[in-house]
């Protein structure tokens, strides 16, 4: 392909959001479906409320829980949005092999994150934090792998789109 997407215009944003929230998706379906098989609290966007209730926010519990899927999914885009500088830069190819590298930086980034979190709110929710760590280093890497297969796909679009229609 000889196509050098920009860095962002209307286009690479619609692709963000819609590579963003099917990957995020996708992480949280393998989150909650770890959750159910392993009967343990692995769902990001539960942990999220959780932690924003431990917080004393002055809010409803109702949007404790919509701030919570709405932080869930707005990292997801900030993730991809980093991938696509990487991407449109030349740092990496769009490939398994750089889905594989950034789903572990990712994975490690999300650990050390959520180990932060969990320190500076003291909040200790019921569950092996080894194993919830594991499963979010896999989460993370579906994440990426699902990110890298949409972006792919939707550059494909975004080029043939660009080449018949402008906005």
């Amino acid at each position: 392909m000889n196509y050098k997407p920009k860095i962002m215009d209307l286009y690479i944003l619609i692709q963000l959001v819609l590579i963003s929230g099917a990957a995020t998706s996708a992480m949280t379906w393998f989150s909650y479906f770890m959750s159910k098989n392993y009967r343990k609290l692995y769902k990001e966007p539960v942990l999220l409320s959780s932690v924003l209730v431990q917080m004393n926010i002055d809010i409803t519990n109702e949007c404790k829980n919509n701030l919570g899927w709405f932080l869930h999914f707005v990292i997801g885009f900030l993730f991809v949005s980093v991938y696509h500088i990487l991407w449109a830069e030349d740092i990496l190819a769009v490939s398994p092999l750089s889905a594989l590298i950034l789903g572990v930086i990712s994975g490690i980034i999300g650990i050390i994150s959520w180990v932060f979190i969990f320190k500076i709110t003291h909040y200790r929710p019921p569950l092996g934090f080894r194993d919830y760590y594991i499963q979010l280093f896999f989460a993370h890497i579906i994440f990426t792998m699902v990110a890298t297969a949409l972006y792919f796909l939707t550059l494909i679009l975004l080029i043939v789109t660009k080449a018949y229609f402008t906005i």
